[in-house]
């Protein structure tokens, strides 16, 4: 009898690019709670102490990639993966150079739960009949006022769109003032809700949002925040019709996708 080995499975390397334990496993938690194919593996990984315990600026970004390029690279540890995900919302260096790198076959499949959050956005608003109804649109809650430059320029360079023209399915970013590192401990969980929420009704407060990203990885596990003060902005019919996208779920479901696209449309 000849038997063929027709599956393989899919590993996925999660990186935490700050040395917050507390924060890698938040995200892990929000792993957890996905529904993924036995076949897609998931391993993570969090930054040497050298790096920042919380990213709050782009000295912070810039000091992450350096402690954990250097660390993943001269470890030889990413030749065990297939896909790599980048747990940092911003516009994070380790996407553009971890995806030069190979992986256990061929070319790494790498992106950033910012990048990866983007185009779960898009493909979930509503397309409205022209001429009908204002657009629909998505936005960003996130930490501190330092991100809301850095990800709206982000989002327009990623869509290779000129960031002085109007986009009429952006809301823009709105900010809580936390730290990353707030939402894992030392901060009143009170306050935090409030802050959170505050925010929350700001971005609602630009149009017809359905989509809200979570923009932190520190905020896994706190949509239910998000969705009280859609309901509470909206009414419970519409609010909780509001998509909450974690860009977690969202970077581990693209990658898993990107994987599968690699193997079937590249070349033997």
């Amino acid at each position: 009898m000849t038997t063929s080995f027709l599956r393989r499975s899919t590993r996925i390397l999660v990186v935490n690019p700050n040395s917050s334990v507390g924060m890698t496993h938040g995200v892990e938690d929000a792993i957890r709670r996905m529904d993924l194919a036995d076949s897609t593996e998931i391993y993570t990984y969090t930054a040497p102490s050298e790096s920042p315990a919380s990213i709050n600026d782009g000295d912070d970004v810039i000091a992450s990639s350096e402690v954990v390029y250097k660390d993943l690279t001269s470890s030889g540890a990413l030749k065990q993966y297939d896909a790599v995900l980048v747990a940092c919302f911003s516009v994070h260096p380790l996407v553009e150079r971890l995806g030069e790198l190979d992986g256990s076959r061929g070319k790494l499949a790498v992106t950033g739960i910012f990048e990866a959050s983007v185009l779960a956005s898009l493909s979930l608003i509503t397309t409205p009949p022209l001429n009908t109804v204002p657009a629909r649109k998505w936005g960003i809650v996130t930490t501190g006022k330092y991100w809301e430059a850095h990800l709206t320029q982000g989002v327009s360079t990623f869509l290779g769109v000129d960031p002085r023209s109007p986009n009429d399915k952006f809301a823009g970013v709105e900010t809580t003032g936390l730290d990353a590192g707030d939402f894992h401990g030392g901060v009143d969980p009170e306050f935090i809700r409030q802050k959170l929420s505050e925010a929350t009704k700001r971005l609602l407060s630009k149009g017809a949002v359905e989509c809200v990203v979570m923009g932190c990885a520190g905020m896994a596990g706190l949509d239910n925040i998000i969705r009280s003060a859609a309901i509470d902005k909206y009414g419970p019919e519409q609010g909780n019709q509001v998509l909450i996208i974690d860009g977690v779920k969202a970077g581990v479901g693209l990658l898993e996708q990107m994987v599968r696209n690699r193997r079937m449309f590249q070349s033997a």
